[in-house]
């Protein structure tokens, strides 16, 4: 197995992956922008500032993980080189962290943050809430939904290592 390749393929899907954070962000800012231009209604006019912010933060999010992951390739391939057993052990100990991190920050956090946006958006009619809370939500879903297929990609990959790992110590 190479797992040079593996992991070199791995970072590249991600490099595929990062951008619909940007995509989603940049529609935010669309929203609101189109909002801050046309919005007549209280409601309308209170999405522009949490549009603004969710936006702001997925393009962030997208491209903090997309330079990240366009350096970890070049990383690679020193690492590997230099030594292939201890580039294995790091890349385990780093997707196995990632791996917790999924389960409690993205499959634990964001419903619990999403059932309490819920449950604002259910008593609070005020429409500075309403727009938060909505907002919140759909940015929170774009995450879990992005976020749902990376932490598929790296579990696939952290199987890989581990089978790499076996193979090296035979």
């Amino acid at each position: 197995m190479d797992i040079l390749k593996t992991a070199t393929d791995w970072a590249k899907d991600e490099l595929v992956s990062t951008p619909f954070f940007i995509l989603a962000g940049t529609l935010f800012l669309a929203v609101s922008f189109g909002l801050w231009q046309v919005g007549k209604t209280d409601l309308a006019r209170a999405y522009i500032l949490p549009t603004l912010i969710a936006g702001s933060l997925l393009v962030i999010i997208g491209l903090g993980l997309f330079f990240t992951n366009k350096t970890r390739i070049e990383q690679f391939k020193i690492d590997h080189t230099e030594n292939p057993i201890a580039f294995i052990d790091a890349e385990l100990v780093r997707t196995e962290a990632t791996l917790k991190e999924y389960k409690n920050v993205v499959f634990t956090g964001i419903p619990i943050i999403i059932g309490i946006c819920i449950s604002i958006l259910y008593f609070v009619h005020a429409p500075v809430w309403r727009a938060t809370m909505i907002t919140s939500i759909t940015m929170l879903s774009v995450i879990l939904f992005i976020d749902g297929l990376a932490h598929a990609r790296i579990s696939d990959y952290n199987k890989q290592l581990l089978q790499a790992q076996e193979e090296i110590k035979k």
